[in-house]
C-alpha cells in the first residue's frame, strides 16, 4: 500500500554549500528559485490513525529511505513505527510497528527513535532501529532490525549495557565501515547511585536563553553523567568515553569514508559552561581521541537546554558541524538570544571559526546531511512571534567571493524537530507537523540540491 502524496506543509530547511574550509561572510539575497536547484513541494504525510505522531528520524541510501517516529494513543502508550520509500521519498509504504511489546517506547524531540541502514548487495538495506523504553527505576535502550526492507522487524533486544540503573537515552547510531551498527548515548547510572540527585533539567517549551547564576559549579555534578559508546551486536563491551556531559541534549555520531567514527555532544565545562565537544576514533572505535571543544561559546546555564549538536561527514572526510548557542542581543541592552552556528574540520583536530547562519527568532534542534552533489544541508525549527515556521535557502561559496545566503520563508505553523537525509537526487526532510494533539509526520523532498563546489 502506498500513502498518497499530498500538499506541502511547513518546515524549516537551510542548505549550506561549502567550497572552502571556512566561511567568510553571509548575506541575504534572492528567492529560493535562484539557488540553481528545483524543489518538489508535494510531500508525503505519515501517520498512524487516531494517534499523535511525532519525533521522527530519517535515514537514506540512494533511492531507499526510511522514517521512524513515535505514535501515541490518547492518554496512552507510545509505539515506534517505520515507513520506507524506494523512490527517494516520493511515496512511502504502509507504516510498520517496530516494538513487539505494546507501548514499549518513551520518546521526545531530543531522543526520537534512531535508525541506521546496513548495506546488502543487490537487496534493500537492513533497517536497524534503537529507541528508549521505560524500565524500573529509569529507562533502557532497545533495538530491533528488519532484513526484509522494513516489512517486518525482529523482537526487541536490549542494547548491550543499555539497561543499567537510572536513565539513559539521547542516543545516536551509525553504520561503521565494516557494516556494524554502533551507538553513543548519555548514561546516568552513576547519578542513580548518588546520594543526592541535583541535576536540573529544563524542558521543551522553555526559552533556554537566560544566563544562570548557579550556587555551585555544575561541571563537578555533571561528571556523573557519562557518554557511552558500544556496538549493537555486543562484539565489545560498551564503555564510557567521558563524563561531564550535559544531562539531556541530543548526541551525534557519524562514519567517515575512511572508516573513522566521529562523536559530538554538549559538554559541561567549569563554570557551568555548556559548549559543544567532539572526539574521533581512527581504529573502528577501539580508542577515541581526547575530547576537544568545537567552539568557545561560553554558554553559562545551570540546567540542560535540550538543544544538542548535529554533524555529517563529506566525501573528503571533512566533518561539518551545526549547533545552537546563546549570543548577546543585536542591540545594546537587548536580551541574549539563541543563534545557530556552523563549522568545519578537515583533520578532526580543530574546527574553523564558527560562522553564524542567519535565522529569525529562536532556532532550535538542528540536523545536517551531505547531499550527493556535495551540498551541506541543515534543518532546524525556528520560533518566531509565538509560532514555528519554515525557511529554505542555501549558502553558496565559490572560493573567490564572500559567501552568499539565499533565504525564503515558506510560512505556516506547527513544524518542529526536523530530520534530514541525503537521497539519490537531493535530500529528504521529515518533521512533526500540526497541533500537538493531532500532529503527523511530514516528509518533503528537495530535489536537485545544488552544486556546492
Amino acid at each position: 500500500m502506498r500513502i498518497k502524496v499530498g500538499p506541502s506543509a511547513a518546515l524549516i530547511v537551510v542548505a549550506v554549500a561549502v567550497w572552502a574550509g571556512s566561511v567568510e561572510s553571509i548575506e541575504s539575497a534572492g528567492r529560493f528559485a535562484a539557488l540553481g536547484g528545483t524543489t518538489n513541494f508535494g510531500g508525503a504525510t505519515l501517520a498512524v490513525k487516531d494517534r499523535v505522531n511525532a519525533n521522527p528520524s530519517i535515514a537514506a541510501a540512494g533511492q531507499f529511505a526510511a522514517v521512524a517516529w513515535g505514535a501515541t494513543e490518547k492518554d496512552g502508550p507510545t509505539d515506534v513505527f517505520v515507513a520506507v520509500s524506494r523512490n527517494a521519498g516520493r511515496a512511502f509504504d504502509r507504516p510498520v510497528r517496530v516494538n513487539d511489546v505494546t507501548g514499549d517506547a518513551s520518546l521526545s524531540g531530543e531522543q526520537p527513535p534512531r535508525l541506521s541502514l546496513v548495506p546488502r548487495n543487490g537487496r534493500d538495506p537492513s533497517v536497524v532501529v534503537v529507541w528508549t523504553s521505560k524500565a524500573a527505576g529509569g529507562t533502557r535502550l532497545l533495538q530491533s532490525r528488519s532484513d526484509d526492507g522494513g516489512t517486518s522487524f525482529s523482537r526487541a533486544l536490549r542494547v548491550p549495557s543499555g539497561d543499567g540503573a537510572g536513565n539513559r537515552g539521547w542516543e545516536s547510531i551509525t553504520t561503521d565501515g565494516d557494516g556494524h551498527v554502533v551507538a553513543i548515548w548519555l548514561d546516568h547510572r552513576e547519578l542513580a547511585g548518588a546520594a543526592k540527585q541535583t541535576a536540573p533539567m529544563h524542558h521543551e517549551g522553555q526559552d533556554h536563553t537566560g544566563h544562570a547564576e548557579p550556587a555551585a559549579d555544575g561541571s563537578a555534578r555533571a561528571q556523573l553523567s557519562k557518554l557511552y559508546f558500544g556496538r549493537l551486536d555486543g562484539a565489545d563491551t560498551p564503555r564510557a568515553l567521558t563524563g561531564g556531559v550535559c544531562y539531556c541534549c541530543k548526541t551525534a555520531v557519524a562514519t567517515g569514508p575512511d572508516g573513522s567514527l566521529f562523536a559530538a555532544w554538549r559538554h559541561v565545562y567549569p563554570g557551568n559552561i555548556r559548549d559543544i565537544a567532539f572526539t574521533v576514533s581512527r581504529d573502528g572505535g577501539r580508542t577515541f581521541a581526547a575530547p576537544l571543544r568545537v567552539s568557545d561559546d561560553r554558554w553559562v546555564l545551570d540546567g540542560c537546554p535540550e538543544n544538542g549538536p548535529a554533524m555529517a561527514v563529506d566525501g573528503r572526510n571533512r566533518l561539518h558541524m551545526v549547533w545552537p548557542t546563546l549570543v548577546n542581543g543585536s542591540t545594546s541592552g537587548s536580551e541574549p538570544t539563541l543563534a545557530l552556528f556552523y563549522a568545519v574540520s578537515s583533520d578532526g583536530r580543530q574546527f574553523t571559526p564558527r560562522a553564524r547562519i542567519p535565522t529569525e527568532g529562536l532556532p532550535r534542534h538542528p540536523q545536517i546531511a551531505i547531499a550527493a552533489s556535495g551540498s551541506v544541508v541543515a534543518a532546524w525549527d525556528e520560533q518566531w512571534k509565538g509560532t514555528r515556521r519554515v525557511v529554505m535557502g542555501r549558502v553558496i561559496a565559490n572560493g573567490r567571493e564572500p559567501v552568499r545566503f539565499t533565504r525564503e520563508i515558506l510560512g505556516a505553523a506547527g513544524a518542529v524537530y526536523p530530520a534530514v537525509a541525503a537521497v539519490a537526487d537531493g535530500v529528504a526532510v521529515a518533521w512533526t507537523n500540526g497541533p500537538a494533539e493531532r500532529s503527523v509526520i511530514h516528509v518533503e523532498r528537495l530535489a536537485g540540491s545544488g552544486a556546492g563546489r
